[in-house]
């Protein structure tokens, strides 16, 4: 795939402004981390270059001098609120977060119950944190939030909050979703350490909106598609326009705030360290662009991407015709259709053409593949099959997989597991693949192919199965369908 980012220069240029950051404020700097520190596939699709894990990486360069917080509303665990991307519930992603962190070697000091009014469930997770070892911390609901600054900035609005114990001159605050208070912990701490006598700092890392791009960068405006959900909405700074004479980029909740915001900074330190939304962060993405031309395609189908799923989500009966509607002004505003997503036609019509799903992929070097479905495979085992071959250089003709290995598989799905669908599946044939590679040379060439499935682009005619769904995405290939069910069944395993 064509690279449009310098991911090295990103590591080095990211680390080295944070530390300047955290030098600005006399050795002390609380970090409000937005989005995903680690396996951000959004960024890395359009940023071509850019690794799931960089931010992670970077972090690791700093970890002598860094310190976590997470950071989980205590609402959110009474209602068992679940991350959409991975299935699992706010409070059992902080334990996952910690195992994840601390395996990279960085520490995570505590966990802080936001919000938390003695709730019988967070309270419970409370005490199971203490005897993981791990310190838990509480910050309470203020009247008036964020509006009264006198109150909040009082013994009676952030004193009332545990004031956590760091020791590093970078603590990074973090958190399991949005809506968890991180930027109030952050400003809670400034409050207590200036208490205590303690100069110290904020900053927000947020990779998107890329703040020195324009405003209707197709990378910008990726990032609002992005975000359909939450309303965000990019904006030129105004305060940044009024206080430099430049142009910036930031979206609304951060400049809406920022008044407030500005105003409890003057009530701590007695003047605010920032003149803009935009002066408190510290991404340098926009600086380490090699290819606009690249980013800006890949943020295009970005965008077309998050359309089809919009579609499909509303097959599965989820009221977002709101969602959709921006998703197609956003396609209007950059002059593209689904037509522009190179294998969605010819997934089209091969389904045309057989009367059956077919699904199709564009392939690293712009080929196009497609996948029919037939008594042996579905349409999208189909096409990754084909897909290895193409990729691996075996002929068309050339059966990876034996009819007299496939056979017991089936026999074994519908006659001993219930399954009323004979046909294999991708986690299903993938496992056919590997046993056959131990005997045959070309299933061998077509498992060492699957390492150049990431990135590829998939599009199937009907919505996938969950199974399948789930084995594309971790070979790390895109994939979008059209809004049809292969079958009248409710609930599409």
């Amino acid at each position: 795939m064509k690279k449009g980012f310098d991911n090295d220069k990103y590591l080095s240029l990211q680390s080295e402004h944070i530390r300047s950051r955290i030098d600005e404020f006399g050795g002390k700097l609380y970090l409000e981390f937005g989005g995903k520190i680690f396996d951000d596939y959004h960024a890395s699709r359009v940023l071509p270059g850019f690794l799931p894990d960089s931010k992670m990486k970077m972090l690791i360069e700093l970890k002598d001098e860094a310190e976590m917080i997470i950071a989980i509303n205590a609402n959110d665990i009474e209602k068992s609120k679940v991350r959409g991307d991975i299935g699992i519930t706010y409070d059992l992603d902080v334990l996952r977060l910690i195992d994840i962190y601390s395996s990279f070697g960085l520490i995570v000091r505590s966990v802080v119950l936001t919000q938390y009014n003695s709730q019988p469930l967070a309270k419970a997770f409370s005490e199971k944190l203490n005897s993981l070892g791990i310190d838990v911390y509480r910050h309470y609901a203020i009247d008036n939030y964020p509006t009264d600054v006198q109150l909040i900035v009082s013994d009676d609005g952030y004193g009332k909050n545990d004031f956590i114990k760091t020791e590093k001159s970078l603590v990074v605050v973090t958190a399991p979703g949005p809506g968890s208070g991180k930027m109030a912990v952050c400003l809670s701490q400034l409050y207590h350490e200036h208490k205590h006598g303690v100069k110290a700092g904020y900053a927000k890392f947020e990779t998107f909106p890329i703040w020195n791009l324009p405003l209707k960068h197709p990378v910008n405006l990726a990032y609002e598609a992005a975000t359909t959900d939450l309303n965000d909405v990019n904006m030129i700074d105004p305060f940044h326009l009024e206080a430099y004479g430049k142009t910036a980029v930031n979206y609304n909740r951060d400049i809406e705030v920022f008044p407030v915001l500005n105003t409890i900074f003057e009530r701590i330190y007695g003047s605010s360290p920032y003149r803009s939304p935009t002066d408190m962060g510290v991404n340098m993405a926009g600086f380490c662009i090699t290819d606009d031309d690249v980013v800006c395609d890949a943020a295009k189908q970005e965008v077309i991407r998050r359309y089809y799923k919009a579609l499909v989500r509303e097959k599965n009966g989820e009221k977002v015709s709101d969602e959709i509607f921006k998703l197609d002004l956003l396609m209007k505003q950059l002059e593209v259709t689904v037509s522009d997503r190179k294998c969605v036609e010819p997934a089209i019509e091969v389904s045309k053409r057989t009367n059956a799903p077919a699904t199709a992929a564009t392939l690293p070097d712009g080929r196009v593949v497609t996948g029919k479905t037939s008594s042996l495979l579905g349409a999208t085992s189909a096409m990754l099959l084909n897909a290895l071959k193409a990729i691996a250089g075996i002929d068309d003709s050339v059966k990876l997989i034996s009819p007299e290995v496939i056979s017991p598989i089936q026999r074994l799905k519908t006659e001993h597991l219930g399954s009323k669908n004979p046909r294999l599946h991708t986690n299903e044939v993938l496992l056919a693949l590997s046993i056959s590679a131990a005997t045959d040379k070309n299933a061998q060439k077509a498992m060492d192919a699957l390492q150049y499935l990431r990135g590829c682009e998939v599009h199937s005619t009907v919505i996938l199965s969950s199974v399948d769904s789930d084995t594309l995405s971790k070979l790390g290939m895109n994939v979008t369908c059209e809004p049809e069910r292969e079958t009248r069944n409710l609930f599409n395993r």
